[in-house]
This record gives C-alpha cells, structure tokens and sequence, in this order.
C-alpha cells in the first residue's frame, strides 16, 4: 500500500452531505457520521482508516512478514498465532462445520487454477483435481493458539476479513462520537444506529454493468454484505463461472445468482450469509429463506 493510499479526506457528496474517504483492501472507502462537522469527521474517518489498515496488515494474504503469511509459508510446520487471529480461527472452524465444508478458509489455494479475468480459460479437470488435497478444514490440526496446516497448504480470510474489519471500524467511530455512524468499505457496510432523525440509512447495491435497476436496502442497524460475479468470472461455451469455488469439488458453482446482498446483525454476518447464498447456486434463495434473511438477489 502506497504512502498516498493512506490518506484521508472529507469531502462533500452529490447530497451536500460530508462524507469522510479512504482506501483500503483494494476499496474505497467512506464513512458518514451523523451530525458531525468536518473538523470532527475527518478524525473519526482516521481512527476508521487506523483499524481498517491495521486489520489489513494483520491478515492480508498479499502482504509478506504477517501471520497469514508466516501461516501459509510455514511448510506444514506448527505457527503460533495471536489472539486475535485464534478467535478468527475458532469463528472458521465454527463457519466450516455448520456448512458443512461449504465454507473453507483453505480454499484459496484453488486459485492457483482459475484466473477469473472474464476469459474464457477453464482450468483443466486435472489441475484442479492435483490441488484438492491442498482444501479442507479437516485436515488441519488447531489447537488455539497452535495451528498447523499440511505442506503447501494455505487460509485465507477472504470473505469475512473485510467485513469484520468494517464492523471493528463502525463501533469505534461510534463509541468515539456517540452519533449515528456508515461504513462502508467497497460496498461492504456496517452502521452503528439510525440517522440522527431515526429514518434509516438508504443503501443502493452496485449492478454495475448489469441491465436491472439498482434494488434499495433501507438499513437502521447492522451490516450489509454482496457477493456475485459481476466484475470476477470466467466464460466458457455459454456458461458464465463465478469467482467464488467450492471447496468439496474444487470448482465454481455455476446456475446461481449473479449478485446476492444481505442485511443482517453484522456486516460479518452478512458477508457469510451472502458468500454461502452464492455456494447454492440456483437454491440461493432457498438457502437465504431458512435463515430468514433479509436480501436482494439479482439473476
């Protein structure tokens, strides 16, 4: 990350409204603050950018010397890891099990067959196939703070990292102020209470580049989370692969929503829920109406 990328600024929005801005995990960022002045925004747009970098350098699979790193560089070694990473690591083996190895933060080493860069470059059965002992909560030994993964294995927080960071960021800005606060972190949101007024927060969902009008979620608390493969996809032969792998078969699941945006407790909820939605492919909504979630989903 670039000195300039970790500036802040406050700067006023199409509405007259001051919105403080920052960029982080490959994002903009923003973040509103009810009944705050520019002076008072651009502190608390700090402390949110402050927390938001600091999960970033924590658990970035991108950046070298973190402990995701010394975790997916440790060759089948045991790694000691920090609090904080411990209870993530409890939270993923919890996620793991109650979706029954839908959600696997081992996943992504799969990645090292698919490109999802819009072309039409289908791994081949084979490639994926050579990686599949590489995925699989199962077949790692944790035993907090101890984790040891086998060689050539990797996790990977994507998918509830951001979102946990928003929801850290969204709670600090509003213990700091004690007024309404909106993060939102590349379309990944959380707010600490309803605007000063007591309406809620109107959050428009990204179709970018898809031919349907962008659905509204009216949010008073809480976290909002999409997941889709809008600008992540491979096509092949009239079938368009989402980004987004599962770890039992290795391969994307293919019939299913192109966007699913959830409302829920948190933005961590939210972003699981969303994630898991995709898994089901054409049962996403299934999915989402058993856990009485409250979603959009774009086809």
């Amino acid at each position: 990350m670039s000195s300039q990328s970790r500036s802040v600024r406050v700067e006023a929005t199409a509405s007259g409204a001051l919105a403080g801005h920052f960029e982080a995990m490959a994002s903009p960022c923003e973040v509103l603050v009810d009944g705050a002045d520019a002076s008072m925004l651009r502190g608390l747009t700090e402390q949110v950018a402050e927390e938001v970098w600091r999960i970033e350098r924590h658990w970035s699979r991108y950046l070298p010397g973190n402990v995701v790193d010394c975790i997916n560089r440790a060759d089948g070694q045991p790694v000691e890891v920090d609090e904080e990473t411990g209870r993530f690591l409890d939270y993923a083996a919890r996620l793991w099990d109650i979706s029954d190895g839908l959600f696997d933060i081992t996943s992504g080493v799969l990645r090292r067959a698919f490109h999802f860069d819009g072309s039409d470059r289908l791994p081949s059965a084979e490639a994926v196939k050579a990686l599949l002992p590489l995925v699989g909560w199962d077949k790692v030994q944790w035993q907090s703070p101890m984790l040891q993964l086998l060689p050539g294995m990797q996790i990977d927080f994507g998918g509830i990292g951001k979102e946990y960071a928003v929801d850290r960021a969204c709670a600090i800005a509003a213990s700091a102020s004690g007024l309404p606060v909106l993060v939102n972190c590349g379309g990944d949101l959380a707010s600490s209470a309803p605007r000063a007024d007591g309406k809620p927060w109107m959050v428009g969902i990204d179709v970018q580049g898809m031919d349907v009008d962008a659905p509204v979620i009216a949010l008073h608390r809480g976290g909002i989370a999409s997941s889709g493969d809008v600008h992540r996809y491979l096509m092949k032969d009239g079938v368009r692969y989402p980004h987004v792998l599962d770890p039992r078969t290795g391969w994307p699941v293919t019939g299913g929503p192109r966007v699913v945006t959830v409302a829920a407790g948190s933005c961590t909820e939210a972003g699981v829920l969303s994630t898991l939605a995709l898994l089901h492919g054409a049962k996403a909504e299934q999915f989402l109406n058993e856990f009485a979630a409250e979603a959009k989903v774009i086809w």
